[in-house]
């Protein structure tokens, strides 16, 4: 049924709907008997019940028409006199007005600044190509590449010029420090690094140590140098010949045995040598321990002798090239001391650091160090900061020098604090480091080609972004930002084909990849197995694949300056091995008897003539002029009847 409203019915709805909203925002009371006497007035005038979809209808059109009265209302109401919430309203937005235009006015102050500063700086790069920066002390200098947004990469074509390059000046002739006529064996090579004295004080603490632990049931016999020459005879072995367990070189099995470390040592002496091995007295051990949580106690107490004679002895020996590098190596280990650490995202969890100062073009390690946690000597610059700093020392190598690194030392404090000393540096750095221009103003992006170049120059500070299969990112204060050189690289072409195209290659990449790569290599193929729950012997191992590494080299260069051909790598323990072994003491160990030759089966005639005398065979009913001369059996020998080899056979003769 059809439902009607009277002009009056929905103009009394949309004045109550008014008088509501308006005394709610006006804050007027409501005449409550008012609005019950219209809504009946509009009740009446319904003749009756309208259907659910019609009402819904009509409440939309009427509650549009009583909003739009609403909001006149309203308007007017505010106009003529707001409320105090609409008081406090506008003030709210007069004060953020007000911010708003203090701070347009700061912004456009920080962009006058930051123009004049651009200009600044391109006027100096064109007039000097060197120094775009202003020059200042630490990373507080860098300094406008990090401050301002208007610092811009350069091309590959904008020039660069060549800094000046350090005049090299060593303290010793660089080369190994070698009396020049003089005959060096594999042996004589090793005893550079582990002397006499060296090996003697390791005897004494070992027989000082073993006399401690031993009990009643089984004395300590203290040990001779022979025996400790026999030891690591068989412990350089051990890094040619891997077996799973030490006791499957003594085997004497049908699969595999082992002749020579049966020669040189026991079993049960090798095994009792292992357990006992010391590095330090053992009583200063005990001193040093009741120390421990006191700033008196020291943590390489037990490597402590032989860690600062290794020291010395990589030093003395020999003298780097202009090009060093300097590499971190990972020890794994998992006693708790103070010296391990736990080093994240590696293969090895726990472990030790090693730093090396090698020489990058010998791979010859002239000096190394073991961090220890706590360790700031030079204001918390960082690790790689402090090992660098430990390592160089410009008293015992001079200036002038090149040094390499990767980007766990790179930092452009670091090396301006290393041209105070003069020394030059380049290494790979990290984008997100303290230093790194942080513009992307005319950056490499995802559509830059292979072999693409970028380039900022900050003071003596060369950073470069190359594109190579992925990019790579550089500090320098040796090299120039681009050269002629150039690598064949795979690129995709247009038809989606692999090909080989020259792509420029900045010197600084081509130097770091020809003098920073890691020497592991010389190493890992024939480490020596660290098969021990004490910390100090792990290091002990490690000590002797640093002396067997650096003798090699040495003998490598002694046989080149006589015109020799140097040993490989393997032959050369090998040979070091056998000559530990005669500079030792012989085993005791029972040799293996030769085996006893077996009889040889012959066939043989029974006598002289071959119808006389013959016998039964021992296989067939025949008769048979031939029998076995060791046997003494007789047995048919035709090519019709073969007793003879039928009877050995089946009796495994």
């Amino acid at each position: 049924m059809m439902v009607k409203h009277t002009k009056k019915t929905k103009h009394a709805f949309q004045e109550k709907r008014v008088r509501r909203t308006v005394a709610c925002q006006s804050q007027l009371p409501i005449n409550i008997k008012e609005e019950d006497e219209e809504e009946k007035r509009g009740r009446r005038t319904v003749v009756s019940q309208p259907p659910k979809h019609i009402k819904a209808e009509v409440e939309v059109e009427i509650e549009e028409e009583a909003e739009d009265e609403i909001e006149k209302r309203v308007r007017r109401k505010v106009v003529s006199q707001p409320p105090k919430h609409i008081h406090e309203e506008v003030e709210i937005e007069e004060e953020e007005e007000e911010e708003e235009e203090e701070e347009d006015k700061r912004e456009r102050e920080w962009s006058l600044a930051e123009s004049s500063d651009e200009e600044c700086d391109t006027s100096s790069l064109d007039s000097e190509g060197d120094a775009p920066f202003p020059q200042g002390e630490g990373d507080a200098s860098l300094n406008n590449a990090d401050r301002s947004e208007g610092a811009r990469w350069n091309d590959a074509d904008d020039p660069c010029g060549k800094p000046p390059q350090p005049a090299f000046r060593p303290n010793r002739p660089p080369g190994p420090q070698l009396a020049p006529r003089a005959s060096y064996t594999a042996l004589r090579c090793f005893q550079l690094f582990f002397t006499n004295s060296i090996l003697k004080t390791l005897t004494q603490n070992t027989n000082d140590y073993g006399s401690m632990n031993s009990g009643v049931d089984d004395p300590w016999i203290d040990l001779k140098l022979q025996d400790m020459y026999s030891f690591m005879s068989l412990v350089v072995y051990m890094g040619v010949v891997n077996c799973p367990a030490l006791t499957d070189y003594w085997q004497r099995g049908k699969l595999h045995s082992f002749p020579f470390p049966k020669t040189v040592m026991t079993c049960a002496k090798f095994l009792r040598i292992c357990r006992a091995l010391h590095l330090s007295n053992p009583a200063v051990d005990t001193a040093n321990k009741q120390k421990r949580g006191t700033a008196a106690f020291d943590p390489f107490c037990k490597i402590k002798p032989l860690y600062q004679e290794m020291r010395n002895a990589c030093i003395r020996n020999y003298h780097p090239n202009q090009e060093i590098a300097i590499e971190e190596r990972l020890l794994p280990s998992k006693p708790l001391v103070e010296l391990k650490h736990d080093i994240k995202n590696k293969s090895c969890r726990w472990g030790y650091k090693m730093f090396e100062l090698v020489d990058s073009r010998s791979r010859y390690t002239w000096d190394f160090y073991i961090y220890k946690k706590k360790f700031r000597e030079n204001g918390g610059q960082g690790l790689g900061y402090d090992s660098v700093m430990e390592l160089i020392d410009t008293r015992s190598l001079g200036t002038g020098y090149e040094l390499f690194v990767d980007h766990f030392f790179t930092s452009p404090t670091l090396f301006r604090d290393l041209l105070q000393r003069d020394i030059w540096a380049c290494g790979t750095i990290r984008t997100n480091g303290v230093g790194f221009p942080k513009t992307q103003n005319n950056s490499l992006d995802s559509k830059s080609p292979r072999g693409s170049l970028r380039w900022i120059k900050s003071d003596s500070l060369l950073f470069i972004q190359w594109r190579n299969r992925r990019d790579v990112n550089m500090c320098s204060t040796i090299h120039a930002a681009h050269a002629v050189d150039t690598a064949q690289r795979s690129v995709s072409g247009e038809d989606r084909q692999w090909l080989l195209k020259s792509v420029p290659v900045p010197p600084a990449a081509k130097d770091y990849c020809l003098y920073a790569s890691p020497s592991d290599g010389e190493t890992d193929s024939y480490e020596i197995p660290h098969r021990t729950q004490k910390w100090y012997k792990m290091l002990f191992y490690q000590f002797m694949d640093i002396a067997i590494v650096n003798a090699f080299l040495l003998h490598g260069h002694v046989a080149k300056s006589k015109g020799a051909t140097p040993l490989q790598q393997r032959a050369f323990r090998e040979s070091l091995a056998e000559e530990l072994a005669e500079a030792g003491s012989r085993s005791r160990a029972r040799r293996p008897t030769p085996p006893v030759p077996l009889p040889h089966h012959r066939p043989v005639h029974i006598k002289g003539h071959s119808t006389d005398g013959r016998l039964r065979c021992k296989l067939c009913p025949c008769k048979t002029p031939v029998k076995c001369s060791t046997c003494d059996v007789a047995l048919c020998f035709i090519s019709g009847r073969d007793c003879y080899n039928d009877w050995h056979v089946a009796n495994d003769m």
